[in-house]
């Protein structure tokens, strides 16, 4: 920078001095609050020793579909008999008390608890075998944390830890926008109810009536529900004969129009040509302080340093060339391209 342009960045003017005022945003965090590890018994169902059977093991039915590797294991585990009440109590107290042979054969014995547990849980976004291996590490969690002296049944308190381990599960990775545990479960009761209202009466249940029948508000049920719909592939084949995409008829916001990219040179050199009845020294502010030159804004201390003048010197320099563009004259030039 010549003397001259620096002898006359240090001009005086006369002009109001602002305040300069610096804008922050506030970040905020959502929390959400997962499943506690305090064991509630009111909440949780025995599965029946029907349930466990081996038949009822190897049937799946619809609920997913099983390779070879699953039926051996489930074959596998079968073979593994059911531990009476008394032999529970047994191995509990010996497990509570270190031994890691009777904590192995309470997990062995359970391991068909699990899977009875796992198959209620498919079509969620994992697979049987995934939903198993997750039932396995709350089953051995389980067994970790059992206390036998408060009279529990260890299944009934095993069921709870494989229930939560699977939820987990589900709410991490099987969806492909995560949701909360807590709010799983929520959402699972109102799809039991609507498929209890279904089965009684034959109609879709509205967010009015479960509502009423779940003792929530009707603004929270419409919320869970709008938050439980599944995202929907671009990929997704539409047409008669599918031979387009959904995402082909979708806008692509980011993509310029012919007409925005014409507008934006138009408004490009009517700009230059008012920025040019400014002085050198104000039109060069102008670019760098609002990054006209197709580089990021910078601060009045940015600005001031290539200048090697103060931040407030180039904030009087500033707040004269936008008084000279707000003069009619140069003003008109620039409205038709207001953007509402």
């Amino acid at each position: 920078m010549d003397n001259e342009e620096h002898d006359d960045l240090l001009e005086d003017e006369t002009e109001d001095k602002l305040d300069d005022t610096d804008e922050e945003n506030d970040e905020t965090e959502e929390h959400f609050t997962e499943f506690d590890d305090e064991f509630n018994p009111e909440y949780i169902e025995d599965v029946s020793e029907d349930e466990l059977s081996n038949e009822k093991l190897l049937n799946l039915g619809n609920s997913a579909k099983v390779d070879e590797p699953i039926k051996m294991y489930l074959r596998e585990i079968g073979q593994v008999p059911l531990l009476t009440h008394d032999e529970e109590i047994e191995y509990a107290k010996k497990a509570y008390e270190g031994d890691e042979e009777a904590s192995k054969k309470l997990i062995e014995s359970n391991l068909r608890l699990v899977v009875s547990i796992a198959k209620k849980h498919t079509n969620r976004g994992l697979k049987l075998l995934d939903l198993i291996q997750e039932g396995n590490i709350g089953l051995m969690k389980a067994v970790e944390k059992f206390e036998y002296t408060k009279g529990y049944k260890f299944s009934t308190y095993a069921t709870w830890w494989i229930r939560q381990a699977i939820t987990r599960a589900i709410a991490d990775q099987g969806r492909t926008i995560r949701i909360p545990v807590h709010m799983i479960e929520t959402i699972n009761k109102i799809k039991k109810e609507s498929r209890i209202y279904l089965q009684e009466t034959g109609k879709d249940a509205s967010p009015e009536i479960l509502a009423e029948r779940l003792g929530m508000e009707v603004d929270k049920i419409k919320a869970i529900q709008e938050m439980n719909q599944e995202p929907i592939s671009l990929e997704t084949p539409v047409g008669s004969e599918e031979d387009s995409e959904l995402g082909d008829f979708v806008e692509d916001q980011k993509t310029t129009s012919p007409y925005e990219a014409t507008n934006r040179a138009i408004l490009r050199e009517e700009l230059d040509a008012v920025l040019k009845t400014l002085s050198p020294r104000e039109e060069k502010v102008l670019r760098y302080r609002y990054g006209l030159d197709d580089s990021s804004p910078k601060t009045l201390e940015e600005v001031g340093k290539i200048f090697n003048v103060t931040r407030e010197r180039i904030r009087q320099i500033e707040v004269k060339a936008l008084r000279k563009l707000r003069h009619p004259s140069r003003k008109k030039k620039l409205e038709d391209f207001k953007v509402d």
